[in-house]
């Protein structure tokens, strides 16, 4: 073949229009880069057989598998349109047994060409029939001598056999062509690693790591590639980020230092607690930041309940002692409300500046949200923008034009996760020059992902418990195996509120027509089921095992007004149980509140299943939380929830979540772009890989950020950061 395409090409050129088409729609490969970018997820080799073993965890998948043919059976069947042909084929590889089933006019190749003793590559979608697992009609391309060595089989003669990524229309070793026809242009990858850098870790040119991740010889050719290609993308990521922290040390901020006799040390005079020792080292990177002269870039990462909320605060008031005003955004109204109750109260008269009966040296805490009525909110805005507000505590309903600040110094986001990167930027432009930022998140981050993630803000972490919290015990609850276990569960509520304690239920649903598409998951029979419903569930417990008891809903379809009456009568213990939706999941705060019963906990994730566990305990009475599922023992899900049940570290759970969830979604859409970007790179596998390309990414930067001596690096970044990830880093 003579035309070598250039790797920006479009695919249609080489592959022609059609397999062209498949490959944009089906696997987002447009050009001939990204095609000698989508790695083979792993190789069969020639003269081994791939695990069909781990097939169950894959049903509803569609899956690639080298086996060998056990026996065939060609049946003769009446249906009701007269008889018909059936071919079942068991295959197996030694470690499980798979069968094939052909139907009708398509069972005369098979038959002829998949003999017991043949070996063949498979590919279909993994399904269940009759307990067994099986592929029907699954595309196969015969390999070895006694298919009489077809092309694809002689071109993958005692060599590895890649199995890509596939889809229905696009078999693995159809793509295995596709590469081959643009693997030519390969000479033209320009390296994005710098030389030194690349011979001083034994690293393999680019060009080379391309060719023995498709092409590999040996198992060595197969570790050499894949090395390489971490590097690329954890360097090149690295480098985006140093690039935007370089940026941000060049912004100008207005340094931020509390004056001493001031409003912040009034408050740490009055507080009836000292603080952990985390809380005061944490507090103190956090005033060294503030005191600089360029904007602080800060996570708190914190357990729930580790007292995140008391260091932010103790940052706002350092930032209003001298003469700035703060902002803490919250993902929801119920979050920004209780936040602004629960900061007022520790406050006290300091937070009644300028009121009768307030302290000389207090300020005004105001709350916006876009539910609020327009006296209150003008009243609001007009405290903000006299600067009569030191702190202001709202939804994502401050970023608003109409809001204006006095002069804004510090902004404390709440829950990033929940918190798309533009609103962080919108709220950046508010300040006379950039404010300081301090991110809060009570979802434990493992380190990498932290620098991968959210590697343009140096990290704090505050990592014990505050006095006085108490221990949460997990159990799981198996509904459909021990129904009686439920009955206990109910027994239990009603035991804590007799004992003058409160409850939550949580269900993953409302329930007031709010079918949500069904997520086709093939765990288990239960998903024939639709989630349980807040409305439904609260219905049955008000007539059943919880008659007599005062159950209330709280959900997100509510009315503002009637959801902060339910919260509020709920924090004054008038409600002892609140059947509710993750809308509880962050910081609602009732320290009375010691057992959640989690209904259809499997369809939540573990860190989900985490926050939701810190909402009981928080007193000095022992928390309990109990996971009701119906899956059985073995599911995957119900691994999920023993973990849960094993461990209160959310680090550690965090690092399950990411292993089973695969990167994948680990923090949601906010970030996006650098998901796609990773296709090598494993987040928690390479931890020493990213750290040690931090460390390289910082040096390269400093040295050089413009990167004019790294042209290859250079053209690396621009195709990293296409618009999406600009976007995302620019905001950032």
């Amino acid at each position: 073949m003579g035309h070598v395409p250039a790797l920006d090409e479009d695919l249609k050129k080489t592959l022609g229009p059609a397999t062209a088409k498949v490959l944009a729609e089906q696997l987002g490969l447009h050009t001939a880069l990204d095609l000698l970018h989508h790695y083979p997820r792993r190789y069969a080799e020639r003269g081994e057989l791939t695990s069909l073993a781990e097939l169950a965890d894959q049903i509803d998948e569609h899956v690639t598998v080298v086996a060998q043919v056990a026996d065939a059976r060609l049946l003769t069947y009446q249906g009701s349109r007269g008889g018909g042909k059936r071919l079942e084929v068991t295959i197996t590889d030694g470690s499980g047994r798979l069968h094939l089933v052909f139907f009708g006019a398509g069972v005369h190749k098979p038959h002829k060409d998949l003999l017991p003793g043949s070996r063949a590559m498979f590919a279909g979608k993994v399904s269940m029939f009759n307990r067994k697992l099986q592929l029907a009609h699954p595309a196969y391309e015969p390999l070895g001598a006694e298919a009489g060595e077809s092309d694809a089989a002689a071109a993958f003669a005692n060599q590895l056999i890649p199995i890509y990524p596939a889809c229905k229309q696009l078999e693995s070793w159809k793509i295995a062509k596709c590469v081959d026809a643009v693997l030519p242009s390969v000479q033209e990858a320009v390296d994005p690693l710098p030389p030194a850098l690349r011979e001083g870790r034994g690293l393999v040119p680019l060009t080379e790591a391309l060719l023995k991740i498709h092409r590999p010889v040996t198992k060595a050719d197969i570790e050499d590639a894949r090395q390489r290609l971490k590097w690329d993308e954890a360097f090149v990521l690295q480098v985006a980020l140093a690039r935007r922290r370089h940026a941000d040390s060049q912004l100008p901020a207005v340094p931020r230092r509390p004056t001493p006799g001031g409003l912040l040390d009034s408050f740490d005079a009055k507080l009836p607690f000292t603080l952990t020792e985390g809380q005061q080292s944490v507090s103190k990177e956090i005033f060294d930041d503030l005191a600089t002269d360029h904007p602080m870039h800060r996570l708190l990462q914190g357990e729930v309940g580790s007292g995140k909320t008391m260091v932010a605060l103790r940052a706002m008031l350092a930032v209003v002692d001298c003469g700035g005003q703060a902002a803490m955004l919250a993902p929801t109204e119920v979050l920004a409300q209780q936040h602004h109750r629960s900061i007022t109260e520790m406050m006290g008269e300091l937070a009644e500046g300028g009121m009768l009966g307030g302290s000389d040296q207090g300020t005004k805490v105001v709350l916006l949200t876009g539910s609020m009525g327009m006296p209150a909110r003008r009243q609001a805005l007009l405290d903000l923008v006299t600067g009569e507000a030191g702190i202001v505590i709202g939804t994502h309903a401050l970023i608003e034009d109409k809001v204006q600040f006095h002069d804004l110094g510090l902004v404390v986001v709440d829950e990033q996760h929940r918190f798309g990167v533009e609103q962080r930027d919108a709220l950046r432009s508010k300040g006379k020059q950039p404010p300081h930022l301090l991110v809060m998140t009570a979802t434990p981050i493992p380190r990498t992902v932290a620098m991968t993630v959210f590697g343009d803000l140096e990290t704090s972490v505050l990592d014990q418990l505050p006095a006085g919290r108490s221990p949460i015990a997990t159990h799981v609850v198996p509904a459909k195996d021990k129904p009686h276990f439920l009955t206990r569960a109910w027994e239990r509520v009603r035991e804590e509120v007799e004992n003058g304690h409160q409850a939550y239920v949580v269900c993953p649903r409302i329930g007031d027509g709010d079918e949500e598409p069904k997520k086709k998951s093939a765990e288990d029979e239960s998903e024939k089921r639709p989630p349980l419903a807040v409305l439904e569930i609260a219905e049955q417990l008000t007539r059943g095992p919880l008659a007599g008891l005062s159950v209330e809903v709280l959900h997100g379809r509510m009315d503002p007004a009637d959801k902060d009456d339910v919260m509020r009568r709920f924090a004054a213990g008038e409600v002892k149980v609140l059947v509710a939706t993750t809308v509880i999941e962050v910081g609602v705060n009732v320290p009375n509140s010691t057992v959640m019963v989690i209904m259809d906990a499997d369809r939540f994730g573990v860190s989900q299943l985490h926050q939701l566990r810190g909402r009981v305990g928080r007193g000095s009475a022992p928390g309990l939380c109990l996971l009701v599922s119906e899956m059985h023992e073995a599911s995957p899900a119900r691994a999920r929830l023993a973990a849960v049940a094993a461990t209160l570290d959310g680090f550690e759970l965090s690092r399950i979540d990411l292993e089973q969830r695969r990167e994948g979604d680990v923090l949601g859409q906010a970030q996006s772009g650098v998901r796609s970007s990773l296709r090598m790179l494993a987040v928690i596998d390479d931890e020493e890989v990213i750290a040690q390309a931090r460390e390289e990414a910082t040096r390269v930067v400093a040295e050089d950020p413009e990167l004019e001596r790294l042209p290859g690096l250079k053209v690396a970044l621009e195709a990293l950061l296409d618009t999406e990830r600009e976007q995302y880093l620019e905001k950032g």
